[in-house]
């Protein structure tokens, strides 16, 4: 089969298209043939080699976490999903960017979303889904949304809005207007966040994500004066210093079902900033290490 690859760890001018043995779905999996899938942070960094400590892959590795495609092959007690269906879904910690792809947590795809939207969805509405639900109740409440304007803040968003918050969010200048027609109340990022959120919400914030790779959980923290209603996804060290909480996606696919429930009923819709094709990798990579939004690679 065809796949991206990296052969040792660097920029992403190590990565490039190259024959691969094809994977087969084992026990309580299903194996796709892959439409498209995303890069996400995680991606950038095990390419890279930062996580080489924590996540030591087997070199060559194909990159990828998630990933939309035709149901080829369902592996034993895997149930709920037969050859032909339309699924996305989360493969392992380095597995998806190929023709071939086996997932371990997945979703029927919405009607009303795109694939490149269905390949986006994985691993951003796992890990916002899991920043929701660890901060309970949000009816009634307003939750303050860190990077609501990416992949992950703004499936965040969207999670918290049909669970009844208010949601204020921030965001560069520019995706404002995005952020207002989702019904989030945007902010800018930086320096005087607190008195911005308090000029927004004056009665206070009851919770917040931490979903961009900002220095801002303090300043979370501050504005929300309670470490259980404060959440990260990209900054665990900050989190252990802080006393807050840090949560990661998880291979559970009532998290991906959630997501596509919401997408069905027009609640959720997953972003997409490029699409580019797969001999395109290495641009890929590079667009999404210049934090130019979320990037969809095409397999069609």
């Amino acid at each position: 089969m065809r796949a991206a690859r990296f052969h040792e760890y660097g920029t992403p001018e190590v990565l490039s298209i190259e024959d691969a043995a094809e994977p087969h779905a084992g026990p309580g999996a299903v194996r796709i043939r892959v439409l498209a899938a995303s890069v996400n942070p995680i991606d950038v960094l095990l390419r890279g080699g930062v996580l080489r400590a924590a996540l030591p892959l087997a070199l060559p590795a194909i990159p990828g976490r998630d990933a939309v495609g035709v149901v080829d092959e369902v592996g034993p007690g895997a149930t709920g999903t037969n050859v032909g269906d339309v699924v996305f879904g989360l493969g392992g910690v380095s597995d998806t960017t190929a023709e071939f792809a086996v997932l371990t947590a997945w979703s029927d795809v919405p009607e009303n979303w795109t694939v490149e939207q269905s390949a986006a969805a994985g691993l951003a509405s796992a890990t916002a889904a899991r920043a929701v639900f660890a901060l309970g109740d949000l009816d009634g409440r307003t939750l303050l949304v860190e990077g609501a304007g990416g992949a992950v803040g703004s499936a965040a968003a969207a999670f918290a809005r049909a669970a009844g918050a208010r949601v204020v969010g921030t965001a560069r200048p520019a995706k404002h207007d995005q952020l207002a027609a989702a019904g989030v109340e945007p902010t800018s990022y930086g320096p005087g966040l607190a008195d911005r959120v308090r000029a927004l919400a004056p009665q206070g914030v009851d919770a917040a994500i931490h979903a961009a790779p900002s220095p801002s959980l303090a300043d979370l923290l501050e504005i929300v004066g309670d470490t259980t209603r404060v959440v990260t996804v990209v900054d665990a060290q900050g989190a252990a210093r802080l006393g807050v909480r840090h949560v990661n996606a998880a291979n559970e696919s009532a998290l991906l079902e959630y997501a596509a429930d919401l997408g069905r009923r027009g609640l959720y819709l997953p972003r997409v900033d490029r699409v580019v094709p797969l001999a395109s990798i290495q641009e890929a990579h590079a667009l999404a290490e210049s934090g130019s939004g979320k990037i969809v690679v095409s397999l069609t």
